[in-house]
């Protein structure tokens, strides 16, 4: 709730301020066509001059890649076009999250799906794999969207124990299997370490920032300070033990843009799925990570 409302009274507020400054100029002779054609590029700059700062951030904090997966012009292109149409097309998906992330009616079944999030978001960037998942007859899916977004990642931890239990009563499961991108995958590991994995067959992170992201350092926030690389909170996040621990995935890109150094997204009890031309958020739209969660959730049935 408070990421899409937080977006809403964002945008409302720079659409009206070009509003007063377009009447201005209407006002003193200037043509109003072409400044309502520039309306989308408005919109646009935002996500935009986002993308480009995170880029140069990740850029900075780079690791070292390996020859095979290093990007030429035309991939790097790719690869920041990909990610800025990405975050434009969030914004909508996150303000109406309610009408396009609604849980499914209480039904049996035997491996239901539930999708957590990352910072500063909410359910709705989780649109375009839910939908694919819904075609190839995957789920039943649900969403999470904890918050607010700056509090700490043990409350979002108790804000998931509570939708997975609400999923296993309204299902009849006794586990499901969870994805869970950026931060959402420090969310469910000190979930696991709260309360076991007992209700858990598997877990995927995807681009978790493991080991921390100096990204973090760019907003206030007690989330974002637990995230941030060799913090307290991070460095006592331990490793899961105990035999209830469920297998454990990470799905990270070298190119990510979001967690840097990249590498800090690989996990050392569990398996790794490095990819390569793709960052934070375009792993939610990407048909290679759709694979790859597609067969992790077959596999833990």
């Amino acid at each position: 709730m408070w990421t899409a409302v937080v977006l809403a009274l964002a945008y409302g507020a720079i659409f009206l301020l070009y509003g007063v400054w377009v009447a201005g100029r209407v006002g003193g002779g200037a043509a109003l066509l072409p400044y309502v054609l520039a309306l989308p590029l408005v919109y646009l700059a935002v996500p935009f001059l986002i993308v480009l700062v995170w880029f140069a951030l990740a850029w900075a904090f780079r690791a070292d890649r390996p020859r095979e997966v290093r990007l030429r012009l035309a991939g790097t292109l790719r690869l920041f076009w990909h990610e800025f149409v990405t975050i434009a097309g969030n914004t909508p998906r996150m303000i109406l999250y309610r009408v396009l992330m609604q849980d499914p009616p209480a039904a049996r079944a035997e491996l239901p799906v539930l999708l957590v999030h990352g910072v500063l978001c909410n359910a709705g960037v989780w649109h375009a794999f839910a939908r694919w998942a819904e075609r190839k007859g995957i789920g039943p899916i649900y969403a999470l969207t904890y918050g607010p977004p700056l509090a700490s990642i043990e409350l979002f931890a108790e804000q998931a124990a509570q939708k997975i239990d609400a999923i296993l009563a309204a299902t009849g499961a006794t586990r499901l299997v969870v994805i869970a991108h950026s931060m959402g995958g420090l969310v469910m590991r000190a979930y696991l370490r709260r309360y076991g994995g007992a209700k858990v067959a598997r877990l995927v992170t995807v681009g978790t920032p493991h080991e921390g992201s100096v990204h973090a350092w760019m907003s206030a926030g007690t989330s974002l300070s637990q995230i941030r690389p060799r913090s307290a909170w991070l460095s006592g996040l331990g490793r899961p033990d105990g035999d209830a621990v469920p297998p454990i995935v990470s799905i990270w890109s070298w190119h990510d843009s979001m967690v840097a150094p990249q590498t800090s997204s690989r996990i050392p009890f569990g398996d790794n799925i490095a990819l390569g031309g793709v960052a934070h958020n375009a792993l939610l739209r990407d048909p290679q990570v759709f694979g790859h969660l597609a067969e992790e959730i077959e596999r833990a049935r």
